[in-house]
Protein backbone atom coordinates (compact mmCIF):
# COMPACT_ATOMS: atom_id res chain seq x y z
CA UNK A 1 0.00 0.00 0.00
CA UNK A 2 1.47 3.24 -1.37
CA UNK A 3 2.32 5.88 2.13
CA UNK A 4 0.26 8.90 1.49
CA UNK A 5 0.80 9.89 4.49
CA UNK A 6 4.81 10.00 3.89
CA UNK A 7 4.45 11.46 0.70
CA UNK A 8 2.28 14.57 1.80
CA UNK A 9 4.43 15.06 4.63
CA UNK A 10 7.34 15.07 2.47
CA UNK A 11 5.95 17.35 -0.24
CA UNK A 12 4.59 19.77 2.77
CA UNK A 13 1.33 19.40 3.08
CA UNK A 14 0.25 17.08 5.51
CA UNK A 15 -3.23 16.01 6.47
CA UNK A 16 -6.71 17.45 4.94
CA UNK A 17 -7.93 16.56 0.97
CA UNK A 18 -5.27 18.65 -1.25
CA UNK A 19 -6.65 19.80 -4.99
CA UNK A 20 -4.32 18.24 -7.93
CA UNK A 21 -2.61 21.93 -8.38
CA UNK A 22 -2.07 21.87 -4.66
CA UNK A 23 -0.12 18.43 -5.16
CA UNK A 24 1.58 19.24 -8.51
CA UNK A 25 3.23 22.58 -7.21
CA UNK A 26 3.93 20.86 -4.11
CA UNK A 27 6.10 18.11 -5.24
CA UNK A 28 7.51 20.24 -8.03
CA UNK A 29 9.07 22.91 -5.27
CA UNK A 30 9.95 20.14 -2.53
CA UNK A 31 11.08 16.90 -4.59
CA UNK A 32 14.34 18.28 -6.63
CA UNK A 33 14.87 17.04 -9.85
CA UNK A 34 18.58 14.77 -10.07
CA UNK A 35 20.55 12.30 -12.13
CA UNK A 36 22.94 11.49 -9.62
CA UNK A 37 22.54 7.86 -9.43
CA UNK A 38 22.65 7.03 -13.02
CA UNK A 39 25.80 9.25 -13.63
CA UNK A 40 26.99 7.11 -10.52
CA UNK A 41 26.82 4.40 -11.86
CA UNK A 42 23.64 2.96 -9.39
CA UNK A 43 20.73 1.32 -10.67
CA UNK A 44 17.60 2.92 -10.59
CA UNK A 45 14.46 1.15 -9.57
CA UNK A 46 11.09 2.47 -10.24
CA UNK A 47 9.22 -0.47 -8.06
CA UNK A 48 6.79 1.67 -6.00
CA UNK A 49 8.85 0.81 -2.54
CA UNK A 50 12.33 1.74 -3.98
CA UNK A 51 10.79 5.20 -5.30
CA UNK A 52 9.36 5.61 -1.50
CA UNK A 53 12.48 4.58 0.28
CA UNK A 54 14.64 6.90 -2.12
CA UNK A 55 12.27 10.00 -2.58
CA UNK A 56 10.46 10.15 0.87
CA UNK A 57 12.13 8.50 3.31
CA UNK A 58 16.11 9.28 2.42
CA UNK A 59 15.03 12.70 0.89
CA UNK A 60 16.66 12.63 -2.27
CA UNK A 61 15.47 13.18 -5.80
CA UNK A 62 14.83 11.62 -9.07
CA UNK A 63 14.28 12.09 -12.97
CA UNK A 64 11.78 12.01 -14.55
CA UNK A 65 10.41 8.31 -14.22
CA UNK A 66 10.75 8.35 -10.46
CA UNK A 67 9.36 11.20 -10.25
CA UNK A 68 6.30 11.16 -12.04
CA UNK A 69 5.34 7.79 -11.35
CA UNK A 70 5.76 8.69 -7.16
CA UNK A 71 3.50 11.26 -8.55
CA UNK A 72 1.06 8.59 -9.70
CA UNK A 73 0.89 7.04 -7.18
CA UNK A 74 -0.02 9.59 -4.92
CA UNK A 75 -2.35 10.87 -7.05
CA UNK A 76 -4.54 7.14 -7.14
CA UNK A 77 -4.33 7.15 -3.57
CA UNK A 78 -5.97 10.38 -3.94
CA UNK A 79 -8.95 8.76 -5.94
CA UNK A 80 -7.57 9.94 -9.75
CA UNK A 81 -7.01 7.78 -12.58
CA UNK A 82 -3.52 8.17 -14.27
CA UNK A 83 -2.19 7.46 -17.62
CA UNK A 84 1.89 7.12 -18.41
CA UNK A 85 2.81 8.95 -21.94
CA UNK A 86 6.77 8.66 -23.28
CA UNK A 87 8.03 11.63 -25.01
CA UNK A 88 11.04 12.51 -27.21
CA UNK A 89 12.49 15.85 -25.92
CA UNK A 90 13.29 18.38 -28.61
CA UNK A 91 15.41 20.96 -26.15
CA UNK A 92 18.36 21.37 -28.27
CA UNK A 93 17.74 18.49 -30.98
CA UNK A 94 18.81 18.16 -34.47
CA UNK A 95 15.83 17.34 -36.47
CA UNK A 96 17.25 15.20 -38.71
CA UNK A 97 18.66 12.91 -35.76
CA UNK A 98 15.39 12.02 -33.79
CA UNK A 99 15.99 11.21 -29.99
CA UNK A 100 14.53 8.43 -28.08
CA UNK A 101 11.01 8.38 -26.22
CA UNK A 102 12.93 8.88 -22.95
CA UNK A 103 10.57 11.30 -21.00
CA UNK A 104 7.66 10.02 -18.96
CA UNK A 105 4.36 12.23 -18.15
CA UNK A 106 1.39 11.88 -16.90
CA UNK A 107 -2.53 11.86 -18.28
CA UNK A 108 -4.77 12.57 -15.30
CA UNK A 109 -8.35 12.03 -14.54
CA UNK A 110 -9.47 14.24 -11.79
CA UNK A 111 -13.05 15.00 -10.57
CA UNK A 112 -14.22 14.64 -14.34
CA UNK A 113 -11.76 16.76 -16.24
CA UNK A 114 -8.44 15.88 -17.93
CA UNK A 115 -4.91 17.16 -17.16
CA UNK A 116 -1.73 17.16 -18.56
CA UNK A 117 0.98 16.61 -15.03
CA UNK A 118 4.43 16.48 -15.07
CA UNK A 119 6.90 16.73 -12.10
CA UNK A 120 9.67 15.58 -13.86
CA UNK A 121 10.67 18.13 -16.96
CA UNK A 122 14.91 19.02 -15.54
CA UNK A 123 15.16 22.15 -14.61
CA UNK A 124 12.11 23.44 -16.30
CA UNK A 125 9.04 21.25 -15.58
CA UNK A 126 5.35 22.61 -15.03
CA UNK A 127 4.96 24.02 -11.73
CA UNK A 128 0.99 23.16 -12.35
CA UNK A 129 -0.91 20.46 -14.31
CA UNK A 130 -2.12 22.04 -17.48
CA UNK A 131 -5.35 20.99 -19.46
CA UNK A 132 -4.65 17.73 -21.58
CA UNK A 133 -4.51 18.51 -24.97
CA UNK A 134 -3.63 21.52 -27.54
CA UNK A 135 -5.26 24.80 -26.17
CA UNK A 136 -4.35 28.08 -25.32
CA UNK A 137 -1.52 29.61 -23.05
CA UNK A 138 -1.02 28.82 -19.69
CA UNK A 139 0.77 31.34 -17.16
CA UNK A 140 2.72 29.67 -14.14
CA UNK A 141 4.60 32.33 -11.96
CA UNK A 142 6.20 34.04 -15.48
CA UNK A 143 6.81 31.42 -16.91
CA UNK A 144 4.54 30.40 -19.96
CA UNK A 145 3.18 26.91 -21.65
CA UNK A 146 1.15 25.63 -24.63
CA UNK A 147 0.15 22.53 -26.20
CA UNK A 148 -0.13 22.39 -30.04
CA UNK A 149 -0.60 19.31 -32.54
CA UNK A 150 1.87 18.73 -35.07
CA UNK A 151 1.67 15.59 -37.40
CA UNK A 152 0.10 12.93 -35.31
CA UNK A 153 1.97 14.51 -31.77
CA UNK A 154 1.16 16.64 -29.20
CA UNK A 155 3.94 19.43 -28.68
CA UNK A 156 4.59 21.02 -25.34
CA UNK A 157 5.89 24.41 -25.66
CA UNK A 158 7.32 26.98 -23.64
CA UNK A 159 7.16 30.85 -23.95
CA UNK A 160 10.89 32.88 -24.83
CA UNK A 161 12.18 35.97 -25.81
CA UNK A 162 12.09 34.96 -29.30
CA UNK A 163 8.75 33.04 -29.73
CA UNK A 164 8.15 29.43 -28.38
CA UNK A 165 9.95 26.77 -28.10
CA UNK A 166 9.38 23.19 -28.26
CA UNK A 167 9.92 21.23 -24.86
CA UNK A 168 8.88 17.47 -26.16
CA UNK A 169 6.97 15.86 -28.23
CA UNK A 170 4.41 13.29 -27.66
CA UNK A 171 1.64 10.52 -29.20
CA UNK A 172 -0.99 10.99 -27.20
CA UNK A 173 -1.65 7.10 -26.24
CA UNK A 174 -0.99 5.87 -23.49
CA UNK A 175 1.75 3.01 -22.53
CA UNK A 176 2.23 0.12 -20.54
CA UNK A 177 4.73 0.26 -18.00
CA UNK A 178 7.07 -2.57 -19.71
CA UNK A 179 7.80 0.67 -21.85
CA UNK A 180 8.83 2.76 -19.13
CA UNK A 181 10.97 0.05 -17.55
CA UNK A 182 12.84 -0.37 -20.73
CA UNK A 183 12.67 3.68 -21.67
CA UNK A 184 14.20 3.63 -17.86
CA UNK A 185 17.17 0.75 -18.56
CA UNK A 186 18.20 3.06 -21.88
CA UNK A 187 18.09 6.09 -19.84
CA UNK A 188 20.49 4.94 -16.95
CA UNK A 189 22.66 2.51 -18.08
CA UNK A 190 23.41 3.17 -22.04
CA UNK A 191 26.59 5.02 -22.14
CA UNK A 192 26.13 7.79 -24.04
CA UNK A 193 23.11 8.79 -22.22
CA UNK A 194 23.34 12.22 -21.11
CA UNK A 195 22.60 10.87 -17.66
CA UNK A 196 25.33 8.88 -17.80
CA UNK A 197 27.56 10.87 -19.52
CA UNK A 198 26.91 13.55 -17.26
CA UNK A 199 24.24 14.89 -14.74
CA UNK A 200 21.37 17.48 -14.04
CA UNK A 201 19.99 18.94 -10.95
CA UNK A 202 17.59 21.45 -10.32
CA UNK A 203 15.02 23.19 -7.58
CA UNK A 204 12.04 25.09 -8.41
CA UNK A 205 10.04 27.91 -6.39
CA UNK A 206 6.49 28.81 -6.03
CA UNK A 207 7.62 32.33 -7.29
CA UNK A 208 9.11 31.31 -10.73
CA UNK A 209 12.38 31.00 -9.50
CA UNK A 210 14.67 28.22 -10.92
CA UNK A 211 18.00 26.80 -9.22
CA UNK A 212 19.97 24.45 -11.92
CA UNK A 213 23.60 22.47 -11.38
CA UNK A 214 24.69 20.44 -14.68
CA UNK A 215 27.91 19.40 -16.28
CA UNK A 216 26.40 19.02 -19.80
CA UNK A 217 28.94 22.20 -21.22
CA UNK A 218 31.23 22.17 -17.92
CA UNK A 219 29.77 22.31 -14.70
CA UNK A 220 28.50 25.43 -14.12
CA UNK A 221 24.97 26.28 -11.74
CA UNK A 222 22.42 28.26 -13.27
CA UNK A 223 19.88 30.56 -11.88
CA UNK A 224 17.02 31.52 -13.55
CA UNK A 225 13.71 33.74 -13.70
CA UNK A 226 11.29 34.49 -16.09
CA UNK A 227 13.37 37.59 -17.32
CA UNK A 228 17.06 36.49 -16.18
CA UNK A 229 19.30 34.09 -16.26
CA UNK A 230 22.63 33.95 -14.35
CA UNK A 231 25.45 31.48 -15.37
CA UNK A 232 27.94 30.54 -13.01
CA UNK A 233 30.76 28.08 -13.43
CA UNK A 234 31.94 26.28 -10.82
CA UNK A 235 35.20 23.80 -10.07
CA UNK A 236 34.43 20.10 -9.95
CA UNK A 237 35.36 19.82 -6.49
CA UNK A 238 32.73 22.43 -5.48
CA UNK A 239 29.69 19.77 -6.68
CA UNK A 240 29.92 18.02 -3.58
CA UNK A 241 29.38 20.73 -1.45
CA UNK A 242 26.67 22.74 -3.63
CA UNK A 243 24.35 19.50 -3.85
CA UNK A 244 24.25 19.57 0.24
CA UNK A 245 24.00 23.62 0.19
CA UNK A 246 21.62 24.67 -2.39
CA UNK A 247 19.40 21.39 -2.71
CA UNK A 248 19.57 19.32 -0.01
CA UNK A 249 21.53 16.45 -1.38
CA UNK A 250 24.09 14.61 1.16
CA UNK A 251 26.80 11.99 0.62
CA UNK A 252 28.29 12.48 -2.38
CA UNK A 253 31.65 13.03 -3.29
CA UNK A 254 34.59 12.68 -5.97
CA UNK A 255 36.45 9.92 -6.95
CA UNK A 256 40.05 10.06 -8.14
CA UNK A 257 38.61 10.81 -11.88
CA UNK A 258 36.67 13.74 -10.18
CA UNK A 259 33.42 12.10 -11.32
CA UNK A 260 31.13 12.39 -8.69
CA UNK A 261 30.03 8.93 -6.34
CA UNK A 262 28.09 8.20 -3.90
CA UNK A 263 29.99 7.80 -0.07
Amino acid sequence: MFDLDAYLARVGLGEGDPTLAEVHLAHVTSIPFESLDPHCGLPVSLEEDDLAAKLLASNRGGYCFEQNLLLKSALEALGAEVELYLARVLVAADPNAPRPRTHLLLGVEWQGERWHADVGFGGGTLLEPIPWGPGGEHEQAGWTYRVIERSSEYVLQTGTADGWADLYAFLPFPVPKADIEAANWFTSTYPASRFVDGFLVSRQWPDGRRLVLSDWAGPALVELTPREVNHTPVDREQLPELLADRFGLTGFALDADARLVRR
